[in-house]
């Protein structure tokens, strides 16, 4: 019942400092992975982690587009992160059926 696979998601990440955007695509691992599954997740363990681009922003701001100019910064991150996934086979579970005779007491009155 519970398997493991190992398999690799490409996640993105954006931010106005750069651990903001790499905490941003490490965020959206178990999204990820959760996509297009029925299984029951147990445990998303990191193997790796890859550098797919990394994009720092340069913007000049200025107030009333001449006064009190200044710099910001916004980082953009893609990441390929090699991942162990442990889950549960929801379809391997047998349920065992059972009918019950009592009345709904609601119907009582």
């Amino acid at each position: 019942m519970k398997e493991l696979i190992e398999t690799s998601v490409r996640v993105s990440g954006s931010g106005d400092t750069k651990q903001k955007a790499i905490a941003d695509a490490l965020n959206a691992v178990q999204r990820t992975v959760l996509q297009g599954t029925s299984h029951i997740l147990l445990r998303i363990e990191p193997k790796d982690v890859a550098i797919v681009s990394a994009i720092s922003k340069v913007t000049t701001e200025k107030f009333l587009f001449f006064f009190l100019p200044r710099q910001r910064e916004h980082y953009s991150v893609v990441l390929d992160v090699f991942v162990n996934v442990f889950f549960l086979d929801v379809r391997a579970i047998h349920f065992r059926q059972s009918t019950s005779n009592h009345h709904n007491h609601a119907d009582r009155k």
